[in-house]
């Protein structure tokens, strides 16, 4: 099918913008590709340290064999989607070994948890740790050892950072392997009355506990789609997974014929065979767009309006919120899965998943068919779903949609656009997701209430002082301030009200998570409070219009001529001061909120 107009000009735009720093990139990593050693000629006492704890493979080590692959693994047991990667190295040295090469761990990075930490001061740590991850991965594959990679990450800021850090060794093929979602457990929208009536009194710690427990209950992903299983179907639009591994979950046949599948292919991708896929030639321009139509397509995150700047500037590309804007006017909503519909990630995946969703963008020209993957001749080898036969790994058609509640065709979308939209005005630019809301609820003009913590929304909820339609403004919550948290938190107390019957919003320099839901949320905006930015000139009482129809964040107040609120001191404790040089270094959220990559000039 030939391109949609829309999305050759935003990536025509993209490649024109990215032109110099795209050439600089490529001739980085050529030239680090050109000057990869040769393990042969390195000093033996280098190698020794290398080979010290190699064990069974130390001989084919010494001998130099075969290809030695890098896994970096953010394994941890506190966080249920990592929890399955403990064991996975000891598999994936196995399935090394029968197509003749190595494997080691080259390092680990940190894997946070936003769930455990949403609303507690770990949160501020939260999107700087993907730099850290990143920092980390550069770490890991510093020791020139390695002739490929697989990374081990799944969740929010993790799979970001691992791309950003695996892009700077571009000339390297990488795999991303994930491990799967938890099984179903209770409906989302049994959690979600729940977390309501706790937020109302009517139901205490004890209930709401056993509710929680009920929906996130074992190892795996959380199964509603927010950050990190947003993650996992970019991979799969940037063709940097197995062709159909995201939601295939832990434990079972299928997930470990597929890491199988991953090992034997970086193994074979490599600079010394004769079918060479370096990550800096997978991750161009058209990979960028089509991960971002794909975040579209299904509704994904809006923490991806974040990561997607980033992970592109890490690849010389220059991706902003006027693409993503641009981008969803033509893209449609096939996918209701919640918090955006009542279904999780495993009814999508049973309903055809991420192999309808790509052969769908495909046949109506929606995404690019001509990227090099990591497990295709082309994106049309993610059309397809796996499984197996006769313990044989294979791929078939998914077929129609198995659940037009869940999954619907280009040809009869859930709504017709990507529901991913920018607003400007005096207030700045921010993000708002559509699909999420109520049409009827798209624009909101009501008096504003300013806040500069989650803290004091809960306690004036509590208080009664917010029964009425209002705009509540968190301020001082961006990068520079303390980290940009998501402050998932204001969700139930704001949809109380909601539901009550008021006109109810919320604009923030803060983030929401991958679960934000029905209540509008002007977020991410940019510039933010600190340092002037224009919410730190609104004040209680000042008329603000959100409308995500015509695209608008703004006040009729006179800003210009206020000065702007006091900025809060910064806070210490859990860790927060050792962060103080990502906050006083990054930038803007549009930009991907990264100190690293500002001062690293990319």
């Amino acid at each position: 099918m030939t391109l949609h107009d829309t999305v050759h000009r935003v990536t025509q735009r993209v490649i024109a913008n990215s032109r110099a720093t795209r050439s600089g990139y490529l001739e980085l990593m050529q030239r680090e590709a050109d000057n990869r050693p040769d393990r042969s000629s390195v000093s033996c006492s280098n190698l020794a340290h290398a080979y010290a704890g190699a064990l069974e493979d130390q001989e084919a080590l010494k001998a130099n064999r075969g290809p030695n692959i890098g896994i970096v693994s953010a394994y941890n047991d506190m966080l249920s989607a990592h929890q399955p990667y403990g064991r996975y190295p000891e598999r994936l040295k196995i399935y090394a070994r029968e197509v003749g090469a190595t494997a080691q761990v080259a390092g680990g990075t940190p894997a946070m948890c936003d769930g455990v930490t949403q609303g507690e001061t770990g949160m501020e740590l939260s999107l700087f740790s993907r730099d850290v991850i990143a920092l980390s991965t550069g770490v890991a594959l510093s020791h020139a050892m390695y002739d490929g990679v697989l990374t081990l990450g799944i969740c929010d800021k993790i799979v970001p950072g691992l791309l950003i850090g695996a892009l700077r060794f571009g000339h390297l093929p990488c795999i991303f392997v994930p491990s799967g979602p938890m099984p179903s457990g209770i409906p989302n929208k049994e959690k979600q009355r729940v977390r309501q009536l706790y937020a109302e009194g009517k139901v205490g710690r004890a209930e709401l506990l056993e509710s929680e427990l009920g929906s996130y209950h074992s190892p795996g992903t959380c199964t509603f789609y927010g950050t990190a299983n947003s993650n996992q179907m970019m991979m799969e639009l940037m063709g940097l997974h197995i062709p159909g591994a995201a939601f295939i979950q832990p434990g079972t046949k299928l997930r470990q014929a597929l890491d199988r599948e991953a090992v034997h292919r970086v193994a074979a991708i490599g600079q010394d065979g004769e079918d060479y896929r370096p990550l800096a030639r997978c991750v161009d321009e058209k990979a960028i767009v089509n991960a971002a139509v794909g975040l579209l397509a299904t509704g994904g995150s809006t923490n991806h309006a974040i990561h997607i700047p980033a992970m592109a500037r890490a690849a010389g590309i220059v991706f902003d919120w006027n693409d993503l804007a641009e981008l969803s006017s033509a893209v449609p909503l096939l996918a209701h899965v919640y918090p955006n519909g009542a279904g999780d990630v495993n009814q999508f995946h049973a309903a055809g998943g991420m192999g309808y969703v790509i052969g769908e963008l495909l046949e109506a020209g929606l995404a690019h068919r001509d990227v090099l993957t990591v497990g295709a001749d082309d994106l049309s080898g993610y059309a397809l779903e796996p499984g197996l036969d006769r313990d044989a790994l294979v791929w078939r058609n998914p077929g129609p949609s198995g659940d037009r509640a869940m999954l619907r065709p280009v040809s009869d979308p859930f709504q017709p656009d990507g529901g991913m939209r920018l607003l400007q005005g005096n207030l700045g630019r921010a993000c708002f997701k559509s699909s999420s809301v109520a049409r009827d609820r798209w624009t909101i003009e009501a008096p504003c209430r300013v806040f500069d913590t989650q803290r004091q929304v809960a306690e004036a909820f509590k208080a009664g002082e917010l029964d009425r339609d209002v705009v509540a403004v968190v301020r001082f919550q961006g990068p520079r301030a303390n980290g940009m948290p998501e402050l998932h938190k204001l969700t139930p107390p704001l949809g109380v009200l909601q539901d009550r019957g008021y006109r109810v919003a919320l604009i923030t320099d803060g983030r929401m998570s991958g679960a934000s839901g029905k209540v509008p949320a002007a977020i991410h905006c940019t510039p933010e409070a600190l340092g002037g930015g224009p919410l730190a000139r609104l004040r209680d009482g000042d008329v603000v219009r959100i409308c995500a129809e015509s695209g608008e964040i703004s006040t009729q107040a006179d800003l210009d001529a206020r000065e702007p609120a006091p900025e809060p001191a910064p806070e210490a404790g859990t860790g927060r001061e050792l962060f103080a040089m990502f906050r006083n270094f990054a930038d803007s959220a549009e930009k991907g909120g990264s100190a690293m990559l500002a001062t690293a000039g990319l």
